[in-house]
């Protein structure tokens, strides 16, 4: 434990990197890429925000490293059909301030909504499950020569990064798309060396890892976002989550964002909270202790945040080295300064409801409300704390019609 950290304590990664404050912003999808899969002026509007808001780091939006395979419509693809130029300007704006700005980068293996994709791809044939199986195709299983491919196009997605001015990189290995399910015992039963013992289902990651470190080389961050379990049966542990952490670290990550869940059990959005996790705020601190045992590596716990009090007292207690915010910076851009500004410092994210449950579940409210935040903050607006549930509705339906309520990821 430590009582002279607080949230304005610079941090210097183990490769020389320093990153002025604690404070991170955690990757939020916000679905603003042109029809040719680049990044919108707005998503520099966007981060410059965030930047001149305090922020020490920003993680972006999820960016597809193959453009045949898209979790979301609007996804920023990067690979060599990408224009560098408005990722270059993405990059400078989101630097500002002193801030850095990574990169997440993702392939969704089978998390693609089926009128994106008739036959996505995974480790294995395997449907998701819990009602998703209606919004996403059963996948195909991924040959040899894909999965070489598919490590190879993350390669070079973080050369382009490196190459726009981004100051790091970080993995998507969380969530249930393409690493996780990899990770995944439930969905990853090949029986040759990608599949099987844990050995081999973590060799994907690794692989995808060391091939981006070849090609960024050893000054340039690499970070990855990893669950501490998928809270599914027959899923990936918190056992096998540590034995991850333990081969990351070993081969040289940079920092370790830890969340939970997927999309069939979304522990990550405080999911079947315990009331022990809502009075620490975290929902994973207690996973980040047990790591901490095992690893030097900076952390990163995202998720449940809301006071200074608590960040600093997480901080303080030696389990996390950052802490990762996502939707309260959709409504309170500048909340990393006023948190600086005032250990007393607190919000509050109101429920989203129309009143109606199955508008709600229709909705998605936890997504697309927040993406109009965001939306309008990429115009030069100000959040709207208060815009009405029912207006979201109506705008994602005129906008895009019923399949803006298709099954999505975020």
């Amino acid at each position: 434990m430590s009582n002279d950290i607080n949230l304005n304590t610079p941090f210097t990664l183990k490769n020389g990197t320093v990153i002025k404050n604690r404070l991170f912003k955690s990757a939020m999808s916000e679905q603003l890429g042109t029809k040719e899969h680049n990044p919108t002026k707005g998503l520099a509007t966007l981060y410059k925000t965030w930047a001149e808001g305090g922020l020490g780091l920003s993680i972006t939006g999820n960016i597809m490293v193959d453009r045949t395979a898209l979790g979301e419509p609007k996804n920023v693809v990067l690979d060599t059909q990408s224009d560098l130029e408005p990722f270059k300007k993405w990059a400078q704006a989101g630097s500002a301030n002193g801030s850095h700005i990574w990169p997440q980068l993702n392939h969704p293996g089978k998390q693609i909504p089926n009128f994106i994709t008739e036959e996505p791809v995974a480790p294995s044939a395997i449907a998701l499950e819990n009602g998703l199986e209606k919004g996403f195709n059963k996948p195909r299983a991924l040959t040899e020569s894909e999965i070489l491919d598919i490590i190879e196009k993350f390669a070079t997605a973080a050369e382009l990064s490196k190459k726009a001015g981004f100051t790091g990189v970080q993995i998507h290995g969380a969530h249930g798309y393409l690493v996780s399910q990899f990770l995944s015992p439930r969905h990853n039963q090949r029986n040759d060396q990608w599949g099987g013992s844990l050995e081999n289902r973590m060799r994907f990651v690794l692989a995808v890892y060391h091939a981006m470190r070849e090609k960024v080389g050893s000054d340039f961050p690499i970070g990855i976002k990893l669950n501490s379990a998928d809270f599914m049966r027959g899923g990936f542990t918190e056992e096998d989550s540590m034995e991850v952490v333990k081969a990351l670290a070993s081969a040289g990550i940079d920092l370790i964002e830890i969340s939970g869940g997927t999309y069939e059990s979304p522990s990550m959005v405080g999911h079947k909270m315990k009331p022990t996790t809502q009075k620490r705020e975290a929902y994973f601190l207690e996973y980040a202790e047990k790591v901490r045992n095992l690893i030097d590596t900076p952390l990163v716990v995202t998720g449940g945040f809301r006071s200074a009090d608590g960040m600093i007292t997480a901080l303080r207690s030696g389990a996390t080295d950052f802490i990762g915010l996502g939707r309260p910076l959709a409504v309170y851009p500048n909340l990393p300064n006023e948190l600086m500004a005032d250990e007393n410092h607190s919000i509050e994210l109101r429920p989203l409801t129309t009143g109606v449950k199955i508008v709600d579940k229709m909705a998605m409210l936890d997504i697309t409300w927040y993406e109009f935040q965001l939306a309008r903050m990429a115009q030069k607006k100000a959040p709207k704390p208060n815009m009405s549930e029912w207006s979201t509705f109506f705008k994602t339906l005129m906008g895009a019609g019923v399949y803006a309520f298709r099954k999505r990821r975020a």
